[in-house]
């Protein structure tokens, strides 16, 4: 539970990132989240219920694309991962966006940026949080 918990909160921070870093080479509408009410709470409670969409959509759904493309992952030496992690990215932002609130993604291009940054974002951030999740650092 400890590793759940600690794994919804870096990908919630690496998100957070990932927005701000947007927002600060002036592309704010390109990847933004969009909280459920006004205020700082809300906009926390936010990012970590997009932060446990985008786990579960990524251990199901992308672990499933990932074993189902194995061959292209080899064909393209990794790049197709670029694609995959950005439809998830935008599935994610669809889910979310059902219920009136969280991950807004401008397009194609913004998910792939996104799921990019994202994704190096979150390597760093786990490295960080590795000891708090209780996994061996080697």
């Amino acid at each position: 539970m400890r590793r759940f918990i600690v794994g919804v909160v870096g990908n919630a921070i690496a998100l957070w990132l990932t927005t701000l870093l947007f927002a600060a080479f002036g592309h704010p509408e390109a990847l933004h989240v969009k909280p459920y009410a006004p205020g700082l709470a809300a906009t926390i409670v936010t990012f970590l219920l997009v932060a446990i969409v985008f786990g579960i959509v990524n251990g199901v759904l992308g672990t499933a694309i990932r074993i189902v493309a194995f061959p292209v992952y080899l064909l393209t030496l990794g790049l197709v991962s670029l694609l995959v992690n950005a439809l998830l990215l935008l599935l994610v932002a669809w889910i979310s966006q059902l219920f009136g609130f969280g991950l807004v993604v401008g397009g194609f291009l913004d998910g792939v940026l996104g799921a990019l940054v994202l994704g190096i974002l979150g390597w760093i951030i786990g490295l960080v949080l590795r000891p708090l999740a209780g996994r061996a650092t080697a």
